[in-house]
């Protein structure tokens, strides 16, 4: 005998993908709200930069979410070039989770959207470019 409420039985629960769209979508309103001509004199949050002094992948990426959010363009591109495609990851990824819940259905797996050939190509591109970061700050 199943004591689980009809409602609750035709919701799925969240899943991984659906927190990782909402931490994205926090992040979002955050760009948001602070201020493009603060970012640059912050403290450094970035735990392998305080400890190493050199940037990490995602070092950056912060301050080009915060000048994209208020029309900076050639200045979210210069503080982290792969700001652009966050955002609009974290926009799809969105759409997505937004999609499958309007649908009934569960919204897919982390681990099968970084199995997508695509999804690879931009992460080793990323890496790639933090690797040569990482080298010419040396």
């Amino acid at each position: 005998m199943d004591v689980r409420s009809p409602e609750r039985a035709t919701r799925p629960p969240i899943a991984g993908t659906e927190l990782v769209a909402i931490g994205g979508l926090g992040a979002l309103a955050l760009a948001f709200v602070l201020a493009p001509d603060g970012v640059e004199d912050g403290p450094i949050l970035c735990p392998f930069r305080r400890l190493t002094g050199l940037p990490c992948p995602g070092c950056g990426l912060t301050r080009s979410w915060v000048y994209l959010a208020h029309g900076r363009w050639e200045d979210a591109f210069a503080a982290h070039p792969f700001g652009i495609v966050a955002v609009l990851a974290v926009v799809a990824l969105v759409a997505v989770v937004v999609l499958a819940r309007v649908r009934g259905r569960r919204p897919p797996n982390l681990n099968t959207l970084a199995r997508l050939r695509w999804v690879q190509v931009i992460l080793g591109a990323w890496l790639a470019f933090a690797a040569v970061r990482l080298v010419l700050a040396l």
